[in-house]
């Protein structure tokens, strides 16, 4: 039995959805019903609960905490949870479909759904874990939030690797090496903790094949931050950190 809020009214949404694997797929087109203050995790549950039950994708918290939920509409990546269908179809040519697809430059496991691992694996090649300098047993070292280094790991800490800017991403798509925005940010906190031990490590981890240096600072990864961080500007002071420690010889 459909709530009050999915009870079809006179309006009905032409939906294309991409149905397959990583090998085959193609786009299947459904009618669902308009309602108001819709968001596009609204029209792809719609789908899956009463019209098409094996469709397959991934979400959690449908607040925009989690990140699960990111996909590609109308060939933009985003989180469906907070985007309603009003804001996605502006721009589109009346009588053109919604399209929702899975998020690009990530393998299809099926349908909407991605497989994360070779994101997560850019993270570990990036150094994009914490180095500690002290032990349990001393005092945590006190950081002052005034301080030019806090500040920087303050604009950029937000991430919570949902990755859309990843697949924004056109030098992702154009270099399987490139270890993409979302690791490249995570290496820029990291290296404007004073706490954190791995600083030349992680330069050398960031400069190399795949690293920040593959950058075209075309900001398509700030564009569609739903955080709206700005990655480029991550990767350009990384850019400046490898090259100064290039020519100190610590690289």
């Amino acid at each position: 039995m459909l709530s009050e809020a999915e009870k079809p009214t006179a309006e009905f949404l032409d939906v294309a959805i991409w149905r397959g694997n990583a090998k085959r797929g193609v786009f299947h087109s459904y009618k669902v019903p308009q309602l108001e203050n819709q968001t596009i995790l609204d029209v792809v549950s719609y789908v899956q609960r009463h019209i098409e039950p094996k469709l397959t994708y991934r979400f959690a918290c449908r607040v925009g905490m989690c990140g699960s939920c990111a996909m590609m509409v109308n060939g933009r990546p985003m989180w469906t949870c907070r985007t309603h269908v009003d804001r996605a179809m502006r721009g589109i040519m009346r009588g053109n479909p919604l399209t929702i697809e899975p998020l690009r430059n990530l393998p299809v496991i099926k349908d909407l759904a991605c497989d994360m691992s070779g994101f997560f694996e850019k993270w570990t090649r990036a150094e994009g874990r914490f180095h500690p300098t002290r032990t349990r047993s001393e005092a945590i070292e006190a950081i002052s939030p005034d301080s030019d280094a806090r500040k920087a790991a303050n604009e950029a800490i937000e991430c919570i690797n949902c990755a859309v800017c990843y697949a924004a991403c056109d030098a992702v798509t154009g270099n399987k090496h490139y270890l993409g925005p979302a690791a490249l940010n995570r290496a820029w906190t990291l290296i404007n903790d004073q706490r954190d031990g791995g600083r030349n490590l992680r330069l050398s981890a960031v400069s190399g094949k795949g690293g920040c240096h593959n950058c075209h600072s075309q900001q398509s990864c700030s564009n569609y931050c739903p955080n709206e961080l700005n990655p480029t500007m991550s990767i350009t002071g990384l850019k400046r950190e490898t090259t100064k420690a290039a020519l100190k010889r610590e690289i």
